[in-house]
């Protein structure tokens, strides 16, 4: 080394031991310039910085490390030593401006992200464009440095996300500056491990103010579904908001601060240093412990009380998979992370098509031996059609990830229990043309169906029978009729099969309640043999009115405590019923009053008017007894 050389490196070992920050806590005290006072502070003189980072470039290129060498060892004692105060310095700098510079208002701002709508999707999710992302756009350089990073043709273009300035532009170029020079001398490993050092707590700090909890895998499963349904929807929103402004915001700060540093390799002489790239090295704690609960979720037992919910949390991962790659995929230690994301996104997408099976399965085998009171509406049914309904809701989803038929066989053979009832066959109109989310959800109303008829055999009275199958298959049809979704998945072929089964249904009830009430009021059995008008039995006569009267009233007391729940439909029936009663018994006693009234106590045959039994026709299914006195009596 020439004499000027020597000189130039003397000199920058002068100013890189004027800040030799482990001299001044050995001794307790130093120059002044140590450990109390920074040279990268945000403020005061900049130049003393500019200075001190020339030193450190001079050191090394004046006392380069010796061929064949660690670059971290210099052949030089005095450039070596040099170089490590130097390094000590840098490592207490990058720290104290990572802890002291971070901007405040990140939390508040990436807050922000959390009140976005969960059914939003990726093609109509899009940030507007802020003045500061307006002028980087217009930035030659960071043009060029976007256009490097990850399979996107811009490094800010993502619709989905956005990335949050977490330390101001000088503060970026001071950490930049420092890591260049530790990356050159050898000290990578120490920079990324005080990057993450100091970051990591800012990430779990974020992750904790968006509301996401430490909970391992067991305890996930072990609460109860009532607690974990909030927590989904907390987590769903704080996903978005962390994947899409944590992440991707971290991402951008270590691409700022480390972009083109080449980070050495490990060998025979030296401790290996990390190969973690720092933005995985930071955040890559954070990104298991987020999606750890997406995996609870995947991996949990199975009820169709969590169907809707793990389709919401399985939209949420898929929605943001494609974000999760672009942000993890370029780095080999963050590809664990989208796998995890994707296996947790197939499990969820598992759990959604057992869920399903299991639901028809606990339709089928729901063996309920108590009758509902008054052939009203089965809480099975109310329950399964709403259940259906929902699953309309979520088609898009669904007919994604159904994409088998059921198959009844294989139920059965699966079953393999001789107590267990027959399936029904499934019978579609034309199976070709049917999506298969389709052919399940006639599957669950068939299987609903053939409940509900064992359910229907339960009522000794014929009649209670076909009204508790009309109450149900009524239900069944104004439910699909109410949901454009519904019906559009159901067809009308299959509505129409439903619609028939409901009319006879309301046909069989009227013939097997009603026909005993109207045999009443024919003519057979009244004549004997003559003349019409001389021809009547009277006694014939008052038996026939006395059992029209104890039939009728026998109905009015059995039937007013039955129950029709939908009120047009009880009053499409109970106008029905009169149109088939008043006329036939206004034309009987047309025919025979006059017979009665000229006998003795006429009011003992002849106890109801027209008006009477319009009266009493107007409680019949109510689901509860008559009222009493409320009919006028025709003889006083």
């Amino acid at each position: 080394m020439d004499g000027s050389a020597a000189a130039e490196l003397e000199r920058a070992e002068r100013v890189v031991m004027r800040w030799d920050s482990t001299a001044s806590a050995s001794t307790g005290g130093g120059s002044g310039s140590g450990e109390d006072q920074m040279l990268f502070d945000g403020g005061g003189d900049r130049a003393e910085a500019e200075r001190f980072l020339q030193a450190v470039d001079d050191l090394r290129r004046l006392a380069p490390p010796s061929p064949g060498s660690p670059p971290r060892r210099s052949s030089s004692a005095g450039g070596s030593s040099a170089v490590q105060v130097a390094m000590a310095r840098l490592e207490d700098e990058f720290r104290h401006v990572l802890a002291t510079r971070a901007v405040d208002l990140e939390i508040e701002m990436l807050a922000d992200l959390t009140s976005l709508s969960m059914a939003s999707d990726r093609t109509s999710f899009s940030e507007p464009t802020t003045d500061r992302e307006s002028s980087a756009g217009n930035d030659d350089d960071e043009n060029s440095r976007s256009s490097s990073v990850g399979r996107r043709s811009s490094y800010r273009s993502m619709t989905s996300i956005r990335e949050i300035d977490l330390f101001p532009a000088d503060a970026i170029s001071d950490l930049s500056a420092i890591a260049s020079r530790m990356a050159a001398a050898g000290y990578d490993r120490e920079c990324v491990q005080v990057y993450a050092s100091v970051r990591k707590p800012a990430v779990d700090s974020a992750l904790r103010r968006l509301g996401v909890e430490k909970l391992t895998i067991g305890e996930v499963q072990r609460l109860e579904w009532g607690v974990v349904q909030p927590k989904i929807r907390s987590w769903i929103r704080a996903a978005r908001a962390i994947v899409r402004g944590v992440f991707a915001s971290e991402r951008r700060l270590c691409f700022l601060v480390f972009h083109g540093l080449q980070f050495s390799n490990s060998t025979t002489t030296t401790p290996a240093p990390t190969t973690t790239a720092p933005f995985t090295e930071t955040v890559k704690g954070a990104a298991l412990q987020l999606f750890g609960f997406a995996e609870a979720i995947s991996i949990g037992r199975r009820s169709p009380e969590k169907l809707f919910k793990i389709i919401d949390l399985h939209d949420a991962v898929s929605d943001l998979l494609p974000d999760v790659s672009d942000i993890f995929a370029a780095s080999k230690a963050g590809e664990s992370i989208c796998v995890q994301a994707a296996e947790i996104r197939t499990r969820l997408a598992d759990a959604v098509r057992g869920i399903l099976s299991e639901f028809e399965n606990a339709v089928f085998r729901d063996l309920t031996k108590t009758p509902v009171p008054g052939g009203t509406l089965h809480p099975l049914t109310r329950y399964v059609m709403n259940y259906i309904i929902l699953i309309s809701d979520y088609k898009a989803t669904l007919s994604e990830l159904i994409l088998a038929r059921p198959s009844a066989s294989s139920r059965i053979a699966a079953e393999g229990n001789d107590l267990t009832p027959a399936f029904p066959d499934l019978d579609l109109a034309d199976p070709d043309s049917q999506l298969p989310l389709a052919a399940h959800l006639i599957w669950i109303i068939v299987l609903l169906e053939h409940n509900l008829e064992a359910k229907a055999s339960l009522y000794k009275d014929v009649a209670l029978y076909h009204l508790f199958l009309m109450n149900n298959v009524h239900y069944i049809v104004h439910k699909i009729k109410d949901s454009p979704e519904l019906r559009g998945l159901i067809g009308d072929v299959y509505l129409k099969r439903l619609t028939g089964k409901f009319r006879l249904a309301a046909t069989a009830y009227q013939r097997s309640a009603w026909l005993k009430i109207l045999n009443c009021l024919r003519d057979e059995g009244l004549h004997v043999s003559g003349g019409f008008s001389s021809g009547i039995s009277k006694s014939a006569l008052r038996e026939r009115f006395k059992s029209f009267n104890a039939v009728f009233e026998e109905a009015h007391r059995i039937q007013s405590g039955w129950h029709v729940p939908d009120k047009q439909l009880r009053e499409e029936l109970r106008i029905s019923i009169a149109e088939k009663l008043l006329p036939a018994y206004r034309s009987f006693l047309g025919r025979f009053r006059h017979h009665i009234e000229n006998g003795k106590h006429p009011e003992l045959y002849i106890k109801y008017s027209v008006d009477d039994l319009e009266i009493s026709v107007s409680d019949f299914f109510e689901g509860s007894p008559p009222p009493p006195n409320n009919r006028r009596r025709s003889h006083g």
